[in-house]
């Protein structure tokens, strides 16, 4: 299978949430992933508080994958807070928000190639840091986060009381 990076727009966000919800729903340790509300999504994408990719296999045009970016600005779920990035440094925070890859198309390299994709553009944009947040349990998705560069800073608490590693890769 060839596989197609795409910047979404507006018109994709609820097959990308679909998405999203599908890998939710088949995932064992429900606590390792939290889903995104698909309008929380819709309004990152209109409002401009963020990206959408989508991974597409080329030959059936079927959605294999999604990635969305936030950008935090300076607000109290800025990621950077939980790792002491100054005041003056948090509007050049990205957090590399739901990368979600529907399993049949597993093992084709596509979360690395989709936040590859939105590295790329968030260094034309002038971020800095890119955060992502994983379940310390979840080796495979930590072992490509930390392969692609990024580091693990902290493990709190986040999203209503879930436990996360905090990492963070400098662009």
């Amino acid at each position: 299978m060839n596989f197609v990076m795409k910047r979404a727009d507006i018109h994709n966000y609820k097959a990308m949430a679909d998405v999203i919800q599908s890998v939710w729903l088949e995932i064992n340790n429900k606590d390792w992933f939290v889903a995104d509300d698909p309008e929380n999504l819709r309004l990152l994408l209109e409002e401009g508080n963020g990206l959408g990719y989508q991974a597409v296999e080329e030959e059936s045009g079927a959605l294999a994958g999604v990635l969305f970016v936030a950008f935090p600005g300076a607000g109290e779920e800025n990621m950077g807070k939980d790792i002491g990035i100054s005041e003056e440094e948090l509007p050049k925070v990205a957090h590399m928000e739901s990368v979600a890859i529907l399993p049949e198309y597993r093992g084709h390299g596509l979360q690395y190639r989709l936040m590859l994709e939105g590295e790329e553009e968030l260094k034309r944009r002038g971020y800095q840091y890119l955060m992502c947040t994983i379940h310390p349990d979840n080796q495979f998705s930590k072992n490509n986060a930390i392969r692609q560069g990024y580091e693990v800073m902290a493990t709190k608490e986040k999203y209503g009381g879930f436990l996360r590693d905090i990492l963070l890769k400098r662009i």
